[in-house]
């Protein structure tokens, strides 16, 4: 039986609305495919690497040459300032890749009038690496202080997280909140930190980490420097270093990248309130007799019963915007009454 209620807002009663909106949540869940929380295989396409290879290589969870549904978890790319590793120069066929890729990363992630990337110890990068998590999988912003990236090399394997649990003031920049990545590890719950960024190898710190783009920027002397990965560079002139697949060879090596990704969930909650005078018929054809409309069962005259399956949300126009499905049927009579709260997320 199509029984309307309005529902009162805070404007009708602010004591007890029915309509509660802007009810914002935080909403933590894993980074990678199927909301996992831990990357432990790592793949490249052969088709993307002889096109697009020579600017960044897409990371697949699965191989895209055996599976179809093979879904991209995140890009790594190298830069360099003047293009170096990379084919092309002034007067040279060539596209500059390298150039390409350093000045793209700079223009989104760095402020009007800063044209390099300065690590925390105030080193001066005329070249990176950088990992850009897939938008799909980032979603709202990559979660500080909840991610963990290993590489290995003819060295070891080293563990990078961020220092978002060391300070309380970080800088922000056109690119968002900027952390400096160090080494150190999350597996045991807590980060621990084993190098802040001050205190690296003489090589400089490790890199920056901006959360709110989902981008990591690493230091490359770092990384070839003692004590860490001996990931070396290539930064001839004119030439294709394949430092973009050196330095997916040192991801995919460890086999491990854990990430979290976070966002705000803004939900209204509609209070559905039903009387216990209200609601108590259906107009179901199994409620009534065909021939004289009375009650099938006859214990309904004077009390009768009706369940609630569903609530649908109409406008001022009574068209029908949402339909809310009850997880059992919910028995409603004379002396019963109900609340079933809807909450709409977006």
């Amino acid at each position: 039986m199509a029984i309307y209620e309005r529902f009162q807002t805070e404007a009708d009663n602010p004591d007890n609305p029915d309509v509660l909106s802007g009810i914002r949540d935080v909403i933590s869940s894993g980074m990678w495919t199927g909301g996992s929380g831990t990357l432990q295989s790592f793949y490249s396409s052969s088709t993307q690497s002889g096109s697009t290879g020579a600017y960044y290589l897409d990371v697949y969870s699965t191989s895209p040459a055996t599976d179809t549904t093979a879904e991209i978890q995140f890009s790594v790319a190298y830069g360099h300032f003047n293009g170096s590793g990379s084919i092309g120069g002034r007067g040279i066929a060539g596209n500059r890749a390298a150039a390409a890729i350093y000045g793209q990363m700079s223009n989104i992630l760095l402020g009007p009038g800063e044209d390099k990337f300065v690590m925390g110890d105030g080193k001066v990068l005329n070249h990176a690496y950088f990992i850009a998590l897939q938008r799909a999988r980032l979603r709202e912003k990559m979660d500080p202080g909840n991610w963990e990236l290993h590489m290995s090399g003819s060295n070891n394997t080293v563990k990078f997280i961020d220092d978002s649990g060391a300070t309380t003031d970080p800088t922000v920049n056109q690119g968002g909140r900027v952390f400096n990545i160090v080494s150190g590890s999350i597996s045991g719950g807590t980060a621990t930190i084993h190098k802040t960024a001050a205190l690296e190898t003489a090589s400089g710190s490790v890199g920056l980490f901006y959360p709110d783009l989902g981008v990591l920027v690493f230091n490359p002397h770092y990384l070839k420097g003692q004590a860490t990965t001996h990931l070396g560079f290539s930064t001839g002139s004119n030439s294709n270093g394949g430092n973009t697949v050196k330095f997916f060879n040192a991801i995919s090596s460890s086999n491990y990248f854990t990430a979290r990704r976070e966002e705000v969930i803004s939900s209204t909650h509609y209070f559905c309130r039903v009387g216990n005078k209200k609601f108590n018929f259906s107009s179901n054809p199994t409620y009534f007799t065909a021939s004289d409309g009375s009650f099938t069962q006859p214990t309904f005259f004077k009390n009768p019963k009706s369940y609630i399956t569903q609530v649908g949300l109409y406008n001022d126009a009574n068209e029908l915007l949402a339909i809310a499905k009850l997880s059992k049927p919910l028995l409603k009579s004379f002396a019963r009454e109900a609340i079933v709260k809807v909450k709409l997320d977006f």
